[in-house]
Protein backbone atom coordinates (compact mmCIF):
# COMPACT_ATOMS: atom_id res chain seq x y z
CA UNK A 1 0.00 0.00 0.00
CA UNK A 2 1.36 3.87 -1.24
CA UNK A 3 0.25 6.49 0.55
CA UNK A 4 0.49 10.50 -1.19
CA UNK A 5 -1.75 13.30 -1.69
CA UNK A 6 -3.55 15.02 -4.23
CA UNK A 7 -2.43 18.70 -4.72
CA UNK A 8 -4.89 20.94 -6.27
CA UNK A 9 -6.14 24.92 -5.79
CA UNK A 10 -6.29 28.05 -7.98
CA UNK A 11 -3.26 29.26 -10.01
CA UNK A 12 -1.07 31.28 -7.27
CA UNK A 13 -2.01 29.62 -4.10
CA UNK A 14 0.69 28.08 -3.38
CA UNK A 15 0.78 24.38 -4.62
CA UNK A 16 3.88 24.27 -5.89
CA UNK A 17 5.95 25.76 -3.10
CA UNK A 18 3.96 23.16 -0.69
CA UNK A 19 5.35 20.09 -3.17
CA UNK A 20 8.95 21.84 -3.37
CA UNK A 21 8.74 22.06 0.59
CA UNK A 22 7.62 18.50 1.18
CA UNK A 23 10.35 16.66 -0.03
CA UNK A 24 8.88 13.85 -1.03
CA UNK A 25 8.47 12.44 -4.59
CA UNK A 26 6.56 14.81 -6.61
CA UNK A 27 4.71 14.04 -9.65
CA UNK A 28 4.29 16.90 -11.86
CA UNK A 29 1.04 16.51 -14.09
CA UNK A 30 0.56 20.30 -14.70
CA UNK A 31 1.65 20.51 -18.40
CA UNK A 32 2.06 24.35 -18.26
CA UNK A 33 4.45 24.40 -15.29
CA UNK A 34 7.77 24.78 -16.79
CA UNK A 35 9.79 26.01 -14.32
CA UNK A 36 9.65 24.18 -11.57
CA UNK A 37 11.67 24.45 -8.28
CA UNK A 38 12.20 20.74 -7.37
CA UNK A 39 13.34 17.93 -9.10
CA UNK A 40 10.27 15.57 -10.09
CA UNK A 41 10.24 11.87 -10.17
CA UNK A 42 7.88 12.50 -13.06
CA UNK A 43 7.17 15.15 -15.71
CA UNK A 44 3.96 15.35 -17.22
CA UNK A 45 6.05 17.12 -19.96
CA UNK A 46 7.67 13.92 -20.93
CA UNK A 47 4.48 13.17 -22.35
CA UNK A 48 2.59 16.22 -23.10
CA UNK A 49 3.32 19.82 -23.04
CA UNK A 50 0.73 22.56 -22.94
CA UNK A 51 2.58 24.95 -25.27
CA UNK A 52 2.85 22.32 -28.06
CA UNK A 53 -0.98 21.49 -27.87
CA UNK A 54 -1.94 24.99 -27.81
CA UNK A 55 0.27 25.88 -31.28
CA UNK A 56 -0.92 22.33 -32.53
CA UNK A 57 -4.81 22.65 -31.70
CA UNK A 58 -4.97 26.26 -31.62
CA UNK A 59 -6.40 26.33 -28.44
CA UNK A 60 -6.72 28.69 -25.49
CA UNK A 61 -4.49 27.72 -21.92
CA UNK A 62 -7.51 26.38 -20.45
CA UNK A 63 -8.96 24.41 -23.56
CA UNK A 64 -5.46 23.09 -23.45
CA UNK A 65 -4.96 21.82 -20.45
CA UNK A 66 -8.22 19.90 -20.47
CA UNK A 67 -7.10 18.26 -23.64
CA UNK A 68 -3.71 17.77 -21.68
CA UNK A 69 -5.55 15.90 -18.91
CA UNK A 70 -7.61 13.92 -21.72
CA UNK A 71 -4.56 12.97 -23.17
CA UNK A 72 -3.18 11.83 -20.13
CA UNK A 73 -6.65 9.83 -19.32
CA UNK A 74 -5.82 7.76 -22.51
CA UNK A 75 -2.22 7.38 -21.60
CA UNK A 76 -2.19 6.33 -18.36
CA UNK A 77 -0.29 3.20 -18.89
CA UNK A 78 2.60 5.95 -19.83
CA UNK A 79 1.99 7.56 -15.97
CA UNK A 80 1.01 3.79 -14.35
CA UNK A 81 4.77 2.08 -15.62
CA UNK A 82 6.78 5.51 -14.14
CA UNK A 83 5.27 5.20 -11.05
CA UNK A 84 5.70 1.42 -10.28
CA UNK A 85 9.61 1.87 -10.15
CA UNK A 86 8.85 4.46 -6.84
CA UNK A 87 5.91 1.99 -5.20
CA UNK A 88 8.43 0.49 -2.89
CA UNK A 89 9.76 3.49 -0.48
CA UNK A 90 8.13 6.59 -2.11
CA UNK A 91 5.45 8.86 -0.56
CA UNK A 92 3.99 10.26 -3.52
CA UNK A 93 2.46 14.22 -4.29
CA UNK A 94 0.91 14.70 -7.42
CA UNK A 95 0.81 18.56 -8.19
CA UNK A 96 -1.76 19.01 -10.60
CA UNK A 97 -2.62 22.00 -12.89
CA UNK A 98 -4.43 25.42 -11.27
CA UNK A 99 -7.70 25.53 -13.33
CA UNK A 100 -10.51 24.79 -11.04
CA UNK A 101 -12.33 23.32 -13.35
CA UNK A 102 -10.09 19.85 -13.62
CA UNK A 103 -11.73 19.59 -10.49
CA UNK A 104 -15.21 20.16 -9.71
CA UNK A 105 -16.45 19.89 -13.61
CA UNK A 106 -14.54 18.18 -15.98
CA UNK A 107 -13.68 14.47 -15.27
CA UNK A 108 -10.57 13.49 -16.53
CA UNK A 109 -8.45 13.95 -13.70
CA UNK A 110 -10.68 12.77 -11.26
CA UNK A 111 -10.60 9.66 -13.58
CA UNK A 112 -6.69 9.89 -13.75
CA UNK A 113 -6.74 9.44 -9.99
CA UNK A 114 -9.68 6.83 -9.42
CA UNK A 115 -7.08 4.62 -12.10
CA UNK A 116 -4.12 5.47 -9.68
CA UNK A 117 -5.77 4.29 -7.02
CA UNK A 118 -7.18 0.81 -8.09
CA UNK A 119 -4.18 -0.15 -10.28
CA UNK A 120 -1.20 1.13 -7.83
CA UNK A 121 -3.10 0.52 -4.52
CA UNK A 122 -2.84 4.02 -3.51
CA UNK A 123 -4.30 5.46 -0.49
CA UNK A 124 -4.68 9.70 -1.54
CA UNK A 125 -5.76 12.72 0.40
CA UNK A 126 -6.68 15.49 -1.52
CA UNK A 127 -5.14 18.58 -0.74
CA UNK A 128 -6.83 22.17 -1.54
CA UNK A 129 -5.31 24.84 -1.24
CA UNK A 130 -6.56 28.15 -0.93
CA UNK A 131 -4.76 31.94 -1.08
CA UNK A 132 -5.28 33.39 2.46
CA UNK A 133 -5.57 37.00 1.21
CA UNK A 134 -9.84 36.01 0.20
CA UNK A 135 -10.19 36.16 3.41
CA UNK A 136 -9.77 40.02 3.23
CA UNK A 137 -12.98 39.77 0.95
CA UNK A 138 -16.15 38.35 2.77
CA UNK A 139 -17.45 37.91 -1.26
CA UNK A 140 -14.76 35.96 -2.72
CA UNK A 141 -14.26 34.20 0.56
CA UNK A 142 -17.71 32.57 0.50
CA UNK A 143 -17.10 31.99 -3.31
CA UNK A 144 -13.57 29.90 -1.75
CA UNK A 145 -16.03 28.12 0.62
CA UNK A 146 -18.36 26.81 -2.66
CA UNK A 147 -15.46 26.35 -4.39
CA UNK A 148 -13.85 23.58 -1.99
CA UNK A 149 -16.90 21.90 -1.51
CA UNK A 150 -17.75 21.40 -4.98
CA UNK A 151 -14.48 19.59 -5.26
CA UNK A 152 -14.59 17.77 -2.41
CA UNK A 153 -18.08 16.46 -3.78
CA UNK A 154 -16.83 15.94 -7.62
CA UNK A 155 -13.20 14.10 -6.27
CA UNK A 156 -14.79 12.25 -3.30
CA UNK A 157 -11.57 11.54 -2.33
CA UNK A 158 -10.59 12.25 2.05
CA UNK A 159 -10.17 16.10 1.72
CA UNK A 160 -8.09 18.45 3.37
CA UNK A 161 -8.57 22.55 2.70
CA UNK A 162 -5.42 24.31 3.15
CA UNK A 163 -5.20 28.47 3.68
CA UNK A 164 -1.91 29.05 2.07
CA UNK A 165 0.33 32.27 2.63
CA UNK A 166 -1.39 32.07 6.01
CA UNK A 167 2.23 34.79 7.08
CA UNK A 168 1.05 37.22 4.04
CA UNK A 169 -2.74 37.93 5.73
CA UNK A 170 -1.56 40.96 7.30
CA UNK A 171 0.19 42.60 4.15
CA UNK A 172 -4.19 42.55 2.72
CA UNK A 173 -5.58 44.46 5.96
CA UNK A 174 -7.10 44.04 8.67
CA UNK A 175 -9.35 41.14 8.70
CA UNK A 176 -12.99 41.43 9.83
CA UNK A 177 -12.88 38.38 12.11
CA UNK A 178 -10.12 36.78 13.55
CA UNK A 179 -8.66 34.13 12.31
CA UNK A 180 -10.51 31.41 13.69
CA UNK A 181 -13.72 32.63 12.63
CA UNK A 182 -12.27 31.83 8.81
CA UNK A 183 -11.01 28.56 9.54
CA UNK A 184 -13.77 26.93 11.97
CA UNK A 185 -16.32 28.70 9.11
CA UNK A 186 -18.47 29.87 11.61
CA UNK A 187 -21.77 31.44 11.39
CA UNK A 188 -21.58 33.26 8.08
CA UNK A 189 -24.64 35.46 8.60
CA UNK A 190 -21.93 37.42 10.67
CA UNK A 191 -20.19 38.94 7.32
CA UNK A 192 -23.89 39.67 5.76
CA UNK A 193 -22.79 43.51 6.85
CA UNK A 194 -19.86 43.41 5.00
CA UNK A 195 -21.12 41.90 1.71
CA UNK A 196 -23.67 44.63 1.36
CA UNK A 197 -21.21 47.59 1.36
CA UNK A 198 -19.52 46.08 -1.46
CA UNK A 199 -21.55 47.92 -4.62
CA UNK A 200 -20.54 45.03 -7.06
CA UNK A 201 -22.20 42.43 -4.50
CA UNK A 202 -25.46 44.00 -4.58
CA UNK A 203 -27.69 41.94 -7.51
CA UNK A 204 -25.80 38.49 -5.63
CA UNK A 205 -27.40 39.82 -2.25
CA UNK A 206 -30.29 37.62 -1.82
CA UNK A 207 -28.27 34.34 -2.94
CA UNK A 208 -25.64 35.11 -0.61
CA UNK A 209 -27.91 35.69 2.33
CA UNK A 210 -29.51 32.57 2.10
CA UNK A 211 -25.80 30.64 1.57
CA UNK A 212 -25.02 32.70 4.75
CA UNK A 213 -28.29 32.08 7.15
CA UNK A 214 -30.80 29.31 5.66
CA UNK A 215 -29.63 26.13 7.83
CA UNK A 216 -32.69 24.04 7.10
CA UNK A 217 -32.34 23.88 3.03
CA UNK A 218 -28.66 22.74 3.48
CA UNK A 219 -29.32 20.60 5.59
CA UNK A 220 -32.33 19.06 3.49
CA UNK A 221 -29.39 19.00 0.30
CA UNK A 222 -26.95 17.03 2.69
CA UNK A 223 -29.16 14.30 4.12
CA UNK A 224 -30.16 13.92 0.44
CA UNK A 225 -26.60 13.70 -0.75
CA UNK A 226 -25.98 11.09 2.16
CA UNK A 227 -28.94 9.39 0.86
CA UNK A 228 -27.98 9.10 -2.57
CA UNK A 229 -24.62 7.82 -2.10
CA UNK A 230 -25.66 5.25 0.90
CA UNK A 231 -23.86 7.11 3.54
CA UNK A 232 -27.08 8.01 5.05
CA UNK A 233 -27.59 3.61 5.73
CA UNK A 234 -24.23 3.19 7.63
CA UNK A 235 -26.57 3.83 10.47
CA UNK A 236 -25.39 7.69 11.36
CA UNK A 237 -28.01 10.46 11.35
CA UNK A 238 -27.49 13.37 8.72
CA UNK A 239 -24.21 14.11 7.90
CA UNK A 240 -21.24 14.23 10.26
CA UNK A 241 -18.31 14.45 7.61
CA UNK A 242 -15.40 15.46 9.65
CA UNK A 243 -13.02 17.59 7.92
CA UNK A 244 -9.58 19.21 8.57
CA UNK A 245 -8.31 22.69 7.86
CA UNK A 246 -5.11 23.99 7.89
CA UNK A 247 -3.22 27.70 8.14
CA UNK A 248 -0.58 27.31 6.52
CA UNK A 249 2.50 30.02 7.12
CA UNK A 250 5.92 29.63 6.14
CA UNK A 251 7.38 27.77 9.37
CA UNK A 252 4.24 26.77 11.63
CA UNK A 253 1.01 24.64 10.44
CA UNK A 254 -2.09 25.12 12.89
CA UNK A 255 -4.34 22.76 12.72
CA UNK A 256 -7.92 23.25 12.90
CA UNK A 257 -11.27 20.36 12.74
CA UNK A 258 -14.55 21.33 12.00
CA UNK A 259 -18.01 20.00 10.38
CA UNK A 260 -17.68 20.50 6.52
CA UNK A 261 -21.59 21.62 6.48
CA UNK A 262 -20.69 24.94 8.78
CA UNK A 263 -19.48 25.80 5.75
CA UNK A 264 -23.43 27.03 4.68
CA UNK A 265 -24.70 26.78 8.11
CA UNK A 266 -24.52 28.64 11.60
Amino acid sequence: MVFGQVVIGPPGSGKTTYCNGMKVAVINLDPANDTLPYDCAVNIEDLIKLSDVMIEHSLGPNGGLVYCMDYLEKNIDWLESKLEPLLKDHYFLFDFPGQVELFFLHANAKSVIMKLIKKLNLRLTAVHLVDAHLCSDPGKYVSALLLSLSTMLHLELPHINVLSKIDLIESYGKLAFNLDFYTDVQDLSYIQHHLDQDPRSSKYRKLTKELCEDKESVGNLVKLIDKTNGYIFAGMEGSALEFSKIAVGSVDWDYYRYPFSLAFSS
